[in-house]
């Protein structure tokens, strides 16, 4: 079969699906939008405070982290923020301290506590904060450009 006439059929099928189903498409682009911010926020708006940093930088070094405080973030409704302190030094003759701000929906299933551990792993997109002893996922520090690519846009048909 002729790819363009192949990509053509395609189009046209995926058209006449999205013109027969409006609301489920809605819906669908509502969850997504929903679950992904309640996992994810940019770099920019959730990580701060490095003690490494004097000019702002907010790169944070991949490895565990001991939960050394969980409070409300200040002014910001429905958010956690947890103060981080490196569990080793990463060669630099300081312990490496941050606060990282985490919507409350993120940890829905699970709290994090003061004395735990959080595991950071850097990513192309930024950085994935995972529970210590599952390393299971519950937040993404994205990039400022990727964060933008994830916001929802209303879509004419």
């Amino acid at each position: 079969m002729n790819h363009a006439l192949f990509r053509r059929t395609s189009a046209l099928a995926l058209l006449a699906a999205a013109c027969a189903a409006p609301a489920y498409a809605d819906s669908v682009a509502s969850s997504a939008s929903s679950a992904g911010s309640a996992s994810s926020g940019s770099i920019s708006d959730s990580i701060g405070g490095s003690s490494n940093s004097s000019n702002g930088d907010r790169r944070v070094a991949a490895g565990d982290y001991r939960v050394i405080d969980v409070a409300r973030a200040p002014a910001r409704a429905d958010t956690t923020r947890m103060t981080l302190r490196a569990v080793a030094d990463a060669g630099t003759g300081q312990l490496r301290e941050f606060h990282v701000d985490v919507p409350d929906r993120a940890l829905a299933r699970r709290q994090v506590q003061a004395g735990e551990l959080v595991h950071v792993n850097a990513r192309a997109y930024g950085y994935e904060f995972a529970y210590g002893d599952t390393r299971q996922s519950f937040f993404l520090a994205l990039q400022d450009d990727w964060y933008r690519e994830l916001g929802s846009r209303k879509v004419a048909i």
